[in-house]
């Protein structure tokens, strides 16, 4: 079976393997306007336009937050906060403008080759590191999501991240990449080093394990 690159295709499939994808934040023909739209402002930013480089970070946050909660969840504990991480790969990407040197890869890809670098990372510090300072007592009583729907969006989480675990690494980036992230399978395939048609067998091959997985222990 061929993947499409359309996300609701990509997205109906997931969910035939027992996943519930969030709505990307940039899909398709959006996430093809935004690396578009980086390409476009490397040149002036690497030049010193500050302007340039705020527009860059504006266009990377949310794309690399969506994708550090994809990897990570919410409830990795200090070490692994997909909010910090995110941020640690926006202040990389800033530092990183000045060496960009474009050899037939998107600045897209070449900041996605810094996020999976520093979720790597990431994972690396929290498992040397088991301390969990607490928090002080708010003043006032907080409008957030309660203990019980914080469970529940934990658990989801906690269980979309450990059917991931069965996978190959690389194809936990491509599930990421096409259903989180919404990217096409040429996006994909730039970003990790491959072509289109690899991209959408590693898809394949990994919604089909989760879902023989699903099958086998339900």
């Amino acid at each position: 079976m061929v993947i499409d690159d359309d996300p609701a295709v990509s997205e109906r499939q997931a969910r035939g393997a027992g996943l519930r994808p969030e709505r990307p934040a940039a899909t398709g023909s959006d996430s093809r306007r935004a690396s578009a739209e980086l390409d476009r402002l490397i040149g002036p930013a690497a030049a010193g336009d500050q302007r340039a480089v705020n527009d860059i970070i504006r266009i990377v946050y949310p794309l690399m937050r969506r994708y550090c909660y994809a990897r990570v969840g919410s409830g990795g504990g200090p070490q692994v906060s997909a909010e910090d991480i995110a941020q640690e790969i926006c202040i990389a990407t800033v530092a990183g403008i000045p060496r960009y040197r474009d050899q037939g890869k998107s600045f897209l890809a070449f900041v996605y080759g810094i996020a999976a670098n520093k979720v790597a990372d990431a994972f690396r510090r929290a498992q040397q590191q088991h301390s969990f300072p607490m928090a002080e007592l708010p003043e006032t009583a907080s409008a957030a999501a309660g203990p019980e729907e914080l469970a529940l969006t934990f658990e989801t989480r906690r269980t979309a991240a450990e059917l991931m675990k069965i996978l190959a690494p690389a194809h936990r980036e491509v599930l990421v990449m096409r259903i989180v992230l919404g990217w096409t399978a040429a996006q994909t395939a730039e970003a990790i080093g491959t072509s289109p048609g690899v991209v959408r067998v590693m898809q394949h091959r990994a919604l089909r394990k989760l879902r023989a997985h699903i099958t086998d222990t339900a």
